[in-house]
């Protein structure tokens, strides 16, 4: 990665209905705010379902391991998502499953 390149986040969001949903950005603020509809450029699966709840975000060095950590989090099941999403917010979980 060169000096002035940003880091890659995998992140995850809860809509207002319950559901989670994954992507990957350079910055998940601001994303979060498209997403929003704060800013333009969201994603259009997300218009209705807001207000939108950052859960979760973890830097990765390049866009393709950030888009690896994605992928593998859409393999799990929902009960193992919802064990990652417990865990992470409660800080007890010592190493990423993803990693």
């Amino acid at each position: 990665m060169q000096p002035n390149e940003p880091d890659w986040f995998f992140y995850l969001l809860r809509t207002n209905r319950g559901k989670i949903y994954t992507g990957i950005t350079t910055d998940p603020q601001r994303r979060l705010r498209q997403h929003n509809g704060e800013l333009a450029g969201g994603a259009k699966a997300l218009r209705g379902q807001r207000p939108l709840q950052l859960l979760y975000q973890q830097p990765y060095p390049c866009r393709s391991s950030a888009s690896k950590a994605e992928y593998q989090f859409k393999q799990l099941s929902k009960q193992q998502k919802e064990d990652f999403i417990r865990l992470k917010a409660d800080g007890a979980l010592v190493s990423s499953p993803l990693e």
